[in-house]
């Protein structure tokens, strides 16, 4: 049973890390120290033929489920056959950056069946926005993979604007059953995400039914949303609970430049756009500089960009020198030397 779950743990790490691991960065990136040792990892496939796989999430019984961005939910077997899509997802709004992108197993998932899954959704008039569902999954035997049943959308980002970027769309179930969702600035309504009154740049934690949790930080102030968990993001597309501790670990694009790994605290502003470690795509300057009084440093930041994707922390003792490691999925090719898609050097032991 141990061996089973190490296993699928370092088999999570190697898949969300789509593409490539990436470590620690090296003396060309700023706030980047050298890792100690390193270690060379070969990429095994495990399945083939999706089409833009942005999440995964592990059944009981060993297999995946995997959402591809363009709007399918798949079961993945152990011996990597793909399944039929999933039927009965609401309508998704495939487009550029959006479609189907996480999906999450309720904890209580053996005895009730549920999963949560975000998506870009059209709403009238509006445009479009990153939305929150429920639904009980139903799985079928064989090739047909199944369907959903009793779908609820629990959660709506507000406002929904026009373009087909930075949605975020990562969840991270706490210790108490709470959900973490991470929401992207939309790009040309960046400055709202120093604003309190929407949901745009921010994380936001909702309960299993969508509201805000009591103990939320801004709960029953008027004229804030009260699902805000911490805003001040540009677009935290990567979010896990830390092992040991439970606390929230997410990662954000920056622009040109400025990728950074933040753990978000209640209430607390995370600077977008008004500081920042990147530059715009022209070159232009963003904001005041690096630092402003009230607003949180990242815990690290790369300089260039990586463009990072998923991220889980490694807490299997198949291989006790990556006890604790963080691994994070690049979208573009590493600058660093000697990666390639199938090796790339991390350090064994977590710097952070």
């Amino acid at each position: 049973m141990e061996k089973n779950r190490t296993m699928r743990t370092l088999r999570l790490a190697l898949a969300v890390a789509i593409g490539f691991l990436v470590p620690p960065a090296v003396a060309e990136q700023t706030a980047a120290p050298k890792p100690a040792e390193t270690v060379a990892v070969r990429a095994v496939p495990v399945a083939k033929g999706l089409v833009n796989p942005w999440s995964l999430a592990f059944l009981p019984d060993g297999r995946m489920l995997v959402t591809e961005r363009p709007g399918r939910l798949r079961v993945v077997a152990a011996n990597g056959t793909v399944s039929k899509p999933i039927s009965g997802l609401p309508p998704i709004a495939a487009r550029s950056q959006g479609g189907l992108l996480d999906v999450a197993l309720d904890p209580a998932f053996p005895q009730n069946n549920l999963i949560y899954f975000t998506f870009s959704e059209t709403r009238p008039r509006d445009g479009s926005a990153t939305s929150v569902a429920r639904a009980r999954l139903v799985l079928a035997n064989g090739p047909e993979g199944g369907r959903l049943e009793d779908l609820r959308i629990i959660f709506r980002q507000q406002p929904a604007a026009d373009g087909n970027l930075h949605y975020g769309g990562r969840i991270a179930i706490d210790r108490d059953g709470q959900l973490f969702v991470t929401l992207g600035d939309r790009n040309h309504l960046r400055d709202r995400a120093q604003t309190l009154d929407n949901h745009l740049g921010k994380v936001v934690r909702i309960g299993p039914d969508g509201t805000a949790p009591p103990d939320n930080p801004f709960v029953g102030k008027p004229g804030i949303a009260p699902e805000i968990w911490s805003y001040g993001h540009r677009n935290p597309q990567s979010a896990a609970l830390h092992p040991a501790t439970g606390r929230l670990w997410t990662i954000e694009h920056g622009a040109r430049g400025g990728d950074e790994i933040n753990t978000p605290e209640a209430g607390r502003n995370y600077g977008w756009p008004v500081i920042t470690y990147g530059r715009d795509y022209s070159g232009a300057r963003i904001g005041i500089g690096t630092r402003n009084e009230g607003m949180e440093q990242p815990l690290y930041y790369w300089n260039p960009s990586i463009a990072p994707s998923g991220m889980a922390f490694y807490a299997g003792n198949r291989v006790p020198e990556w006890a604790g490691s963080l691994f994070v999925g690049s979208l573009v090719r590493p600058i660093w030397p000697g990666s390639c898609s199938a090796t790339a050097r991390l350090s064994p032991k977590s710097a952070f």
